[in-house]
């Protein structure tokens, strides 16, 4: 952080200087270019070191042409975010554009700054077809990029603040550039990705998403019994959790386990919020059992003699039980795990 710092400050203290210099070039310019040049002479008898001296020009117009190329991408780039960036898709189209941009900027600013040096860069355009080959030869993956990059952005397969999985990294959207597109995941690392590469996408934002709950209960409790206590907390469950979309659902029971019965949970999120909604429904489920004496197995070796105790459900229990299950399973119908 410290050494951030530090490139910052020096990044600053380097910017100033050359708008400094640039304002000034402006300003006198007609002392430092032409014919009227005070570094159009010579200062010594020593040829490199004239050489050196009338050379300053160039290297001012190199700082200007810099300055000026930097200062128009910075004001061209917030501009277009401040007008396009009011959605998604916005986005998407103003940091594809920022980076078409960025390249076009650049080239012209190289043209420039070698014309300030004395190279006749009419010669180079005119010989731009002959370069246009030997380039496009070697460029066929910069131009691969450069069109998946449109596809990807017209298309609308992901856009910018979208959450993918893209060839198994799963992250955020955060920029989608001419060449490559960015994701940074949940721990901030950032895949840098050439877009001709990416082959396949899974878009996790575009509906709502999955989260599961498995909860395992002892043998010795009767279902229905559980199933009760279940219907008559769900409604407390979703007030706890208001970033739930849908549900939260009973699905049933998942697993007969070796010690245990394991009970199945959903609820409907988005995406950014389904691990808040898995730990707030594995919490909230957790309460809900203390409250109610209903244990939750966990490994452990007993040596003990069965007594009869009154666990026996009523019918009445059973049927009511049975008909909360028909109904949750009837209600979440579309939240399987193929949505997730």
């Amino acid at each position: 952080m410290k050494e951030k710092k530090q490139i910052n400050v020096a990044f600053l203290i380097v910017a100033l200087l050359f708008c400094m210099i640039t304002v000034a070039a402006f300003a006198l310019s007609g002392y430092i270019y032409g014919v009227n040049s005070v570094f159009y002479k010579n200062i010594s008898s020593n040829v490199a070191l004239n050489t050196m001296y009338q050379k300053i020009p160039a290297l001012i117009k190199t700082i200007q042409i810099i300055t000026i190329a930097y200062l128009l991408n910075f004001l061209v780039s917030m501009l277009l975010k401040k007008i396009l960036s009011r959605s998604k898709r916005g986005m998407t189209i103003t940091t594809l554009v920022i980076s078409f941009l960025k390249y076009l900027i650049a080239i012209i600013a190289v043209f420039l700054i070698l014309g300030a040096w004395g190279v006749d860069t009419r010669a180079l355009l005119a010989s731009a077809g002959i370069l246009g080959l030997i380039v496009g030869l070697g460029a066929q993956s910069m131009i691969a990029d450069i069109l998946a990059g449109i596809s990807i952005v017209f298309e609308g397969e992901y856009q910018v603040g979208d959450i993918v999985v893209i060839d198994g990294w799963r992250g955020t959207v955060e920029e989608i550039g001419v060449r490559t597109t960015k994701i940074k995941d949940a721990g901030g690392n950032v895949k840098i990705v050439n877009n001709s590469a990416i082959s396949t996408v899974i878009n996790q934002t575009k509906d709502l998403s999955i989260a599961k709950a498995y909860i395992s209960i002892e043998y010795g409790m009767p279902i229905p019994q559980a199933e009760l206590i279940i219907k008559k907390n769900l409604d407390r469950i979703r007030e706890a959790i208001p970033q739930i979309q849908e549900g939260p659902y009973y699905k049933g029971v998942d697993k007969l386990a070796e010690s245990s019965v394991d009970l199945l949970f959903t609820a409907a999120c988005k995406e950014e919020d389904l691990y808040i909604v898995q730990r707030a429904l594995n919490r909230e489920l957790k309460i809900m059992f203390d409250e109610n004496g209903i244990n939750i197995p966990f490994p452990q070796v007993t040596i003990s003699q069965l007594e009869a105790t009154d666990t026996k459900t009523q019918p009445s229990e059973k049927k009511e039980a049975s008909s909360f299950v028909a109904e949750q399973a009837k209600l979440s119908k579309n939240l399987e795990e193929s949505r997730n």
